[in-house]
């Protein structure tokens, strides 16, 4: 049986190890990578069942833009943003209200900070 694979792009190492760690334990095949453009080059020849992906990398609005793409491309594949940007910055966003339905395309927006097993449980949810 093929693994799952789980894109997950993050510029912060700790956030790569730590998560990728748990990722491997569950049994899912990882693509980590550390910018937009390393993940969109991967995306060029690669699809993963699923991308967990850090809302501000190069630019503020990487992940939203990795988002769209893979969207536009994959429309099946589950997206879960996540970031700290409620922390950082103070800013928040509702992907359930239909305003920002219409233009963030994430099926789960995740606060960074979160534990392991919240991850675990959102992943099953999308992939199982």
């Amino acid at each position: 049986m093929r693994k799952k694979t789980i894109l997950l792009a993050d510029d912060d190492p700790d956030v790569i190890f730590q998560v990728k760690h748990h990722l491997e334990l569950w049994g899912y095949e990882v693509v980590a990578v550390e910018s937009r453009v390393e993940a969109e080059r991967y995306l060029e020849s690669g699809c993963p069942d699923l991308a967990i992906l850090d809302l501000m990398m190069e630019e503020e609005d990487s992940g939203f833009i990795l988002s769209y793409r893979i969207k536009k491309c994959r429309p099946d594949v589950p997206v879960i943003i996540s970031t700290a940007v409620a922390a950082e910055r103070g800013i928040s966003f509702d992907i359930n209200s239909p305003g920002s339905r219409s233009w963030i395309k994430a099926d789960h927006y995740l606060e960074k900070g979160f534990r392991m097993e919240q991850l675990r449980l959102l992943i099953q949810k999308y992939l199982d």
